[in-house]
């Protein structure tokens, strides 16, 4: 996704645009759960703004999460780290009967992750809108 005013940091001005998959420990289907989804969702977009990490769009199917992201100067594996760590932490300390009864005191991530380039924007925009619960819009914590 180009645009007229890239992004710019102290050594670099440019943006790299990619995917990311985030799978739940264990397949379960915790997002088919609308509060445990709404409180991920809100999570999710405050760990953007905590974490200064541009958002195009997300989608929810029952057990992971699809995120279209720009990069940043982050590697993959600290974008990963940072975004299911904030969001693990928050989410059971506002719903812990999530970590009791589903994850056994384990985390809430599967450890692996999947975070590719995107070519085409427009063909992961699609997929994501096709996902069973795609996002709306951005939501603050506040708002939750």
């Amino acid at each position: 996704m180009k645009k007229e005013n890239p992004s710019r940091y102290s050594s670099a001005v440019g943006e790299i645009w990619v995917m990311a998959t985030f799978k739940v420990k264990y397949c379960h289907k915790i997002f088919d759960n609308l509060v445990v989804r709404q409180l991920a969702d809100v999570l999710l977009h405050e760990s953007f703004r905590v974490y200064k990490i541009q958002c195009q769009k997300l989608a929810f199917d029952s057990d992971h999460v699809h995120m279209i992201l720009e990069l940043g100067l982050y590697g993959k594996h600290e974008l990963a780290k940072r975004i299911k760590g904030y969001v693990a932490y928050h989410l059971f300390r506002q719903l812990p009967w999530l970590k009791k009864q589903k994850f056994w005191g384990s985390g809430l991530w599967n450890p692996a992750y999947d975070i590719r380039g995107v070519n085409d924007i427009n063909i992961y925009l699609r997929y994501l809108d096709k996902q069973k619960y795609a996002s709306k819009g951005q939501k603050t914590l506040l708002s939750f």
